[in-house]
């Protein structure tokens, strides 16, 4: 793995769950000061600059950071276990979308829902292909289809972030259309 992923993966563990490794704090927001974040990478022992930033920000493949407008300031995009309010957009979405897992999870997901566990909201995926490779992370993937038209006349609340991600809370299994093997 090349010296520009792992750090945009410290990165990620910084800005979405453990700011005090480096001594920063983020805004209500999410956001932290660009020369702030720099600094403590670089107290840390890693070596990072803006040029290595900007890079890291552009070439992510899951677009996880976004900086203000006048790029003094940094936050990821979705996916955080510490409380904070990234000002996400309520917005309904498809009919459908999807949540990939491992398949050693289903017994569990069947008996207890989709749970967001330490992050702040469940993921879901617009297509069946991303939804796979989320899953693929923690063993043999499977994909559950979700009824989001149902949930939504149910009253759930969902929000689509930057990147592209849709966020809700806990999904009860009775929304789960199919389970894609």
């Amino acid at each position: 793995m090349n010296d520009l992923v792992n750090l945009g993966k410290f990165i990620s563990l910084i800005l979405r769950h453990k700011p005090e490794l480096i001594g920063l704090k983020l805004d209500y927001h999410g956001w932290a000061k660009v020369d702030e974040l720099l600094l403590g990478i670089n107290n840390s022992g890693r070596f990072i600059n803006r040029t290595l930033l900007d890079e890291i920000v552009m070439t992510n493949n899951k677009q996880r950071y976004q900086y203000n407008e006048d790029h003094t300031k940094i936050r990821a995009n979705q996916g955080h276990s510490i409380k904070v309010d990234i000002e996400l957009i309520e917005k309904i979405p498809p009919e459908y979308l999807y949540h990939g897992t491992a398949f050693k999870y289903l017994n569990k997901i069947e008996q207890e829902g989709i749970k967001k566990m330490k992050r702040l909201y469940v993921h879901l995926s617009k297509d069946i292909e991303t939804a796979f490779k989320v899953g693929s992370r923690h063993g043999k993937a499977i994909v559950l289809v979700i009824d989001t038209k149902a949930m939504c006349e149910d009253g759930c609340k969902f929000y689509y972030s930057q990147n592209g991600v849709w966020l809700t809370e806990d999904i009860d299994y009775k929304y789960v259309m199919e389970v894609i093997k």
